[in-house]
């Protein structure tokens, strides 16, 4: 058995990248490019959720590019009152907009606390009215972060006297015409599998690493998932920017 790294999360572990991120990447800046006018003529807040499940690489990637103020990520729990002063600095510098582009999967500090302590709960939880009570206060604090963008944007209008928008891309960020550079990406890891294959070479997952290629045994990539690292170059370049990331 071979596999290669096919996600637009780009969260698969143990390769450098995964075909289908740059597409989704492409998709999510332009939306980004465009929602720049609605902005600025409105004077809003416009928060574009990006996906990318539990990583940030997609809304990271796609904020920088697009030229994002704010940048909210899973790997980084924001601060709803940071989040607004950094609005609020940029209308008093003579800004009359601003773009966040906020991961599916972020989440405020206060948001990850209370989902934590319920599942901490509930695993501790023995049978009974414990674990009913336990479970259903964890299914309600999933709820509650499957609708945090818009939340996100209720609150910043309270806080900032800003009137805000959603924009929520979704599965439109997994389809479409591939980008040039997943095509290459794919065809070379495609071409490095057919050739794994003819050296009787398997149970492993075709990594990308740098222009070439490295079989990885698959039980070095199952169960594991690859996260924006807090020191990666895409957060310190967009902390040198001015970006806000929440924190």
């Amino acid at each position: 058995m071979l596999t290669l790294p096919k996600t637009i999360d780009n969260d698969v572990a143990m390769t450098d990248v995964t075909f289908g991120f740059d597409t989704a990447l492409t998709i999510a800046t332009e939306t980004i490019d465009r929602l720049h006018s609605t902005a600025h003529s409105h004077h809003r807040i416009v928060v574009v959720e990006v996906m990318g499940h539990n990583a940030g690489w997609l809304a990271l990637g796609a904020g920088l590019a697009g030229g994002a103020d704010v940048i909210l990520i899973p790997e980084i729990r924001y601060d709803l009152e940071r989040v607004a002063q950094a609005v609020i600095e940029r209308r008093q510098a003579g800004s009359t907009f601003s773009i966040i582009a906020v991961s599916e999967g972020a989440l405020s500090q206060k948001q990850a606390d209370t989902l934590d302590k319920w599942k901490t709960r509930k695993k501790n939880a023995a049978e009974g009215e414990a674990l009913r009570k336990a479970t259903s206060k964890f299914e309600q604090a999933l709820n509650k972060q499957a609708e945090h963008t818009h939340r996100l944007a209720r609150n910043l209008e309270e806080l900032t006297r800003l009137e805000s928008r959603v924009t929520i891309l979704g599965h439109v960020q997994r389809g479409g015409v591939p980008s040039p550079g997943d095509r290459v990406l794919a065809t070379r890891l495609g071409s490095a599998c057919a050739r794994y294959i003819n050296e009787g070479i398997h149970g492993v997952m075709v990594a990308a690493r740098g222009e070439g290629t490295e079989p990885v045994p698959l039980e070095e990539v199952a169960g594991k998932r690859k996260t924006v690292p807090l020191d990666h170059p895409w957060i310190n370049t967009a902390r040198s920017l001015g970006i806000s990331l929440g924190d």
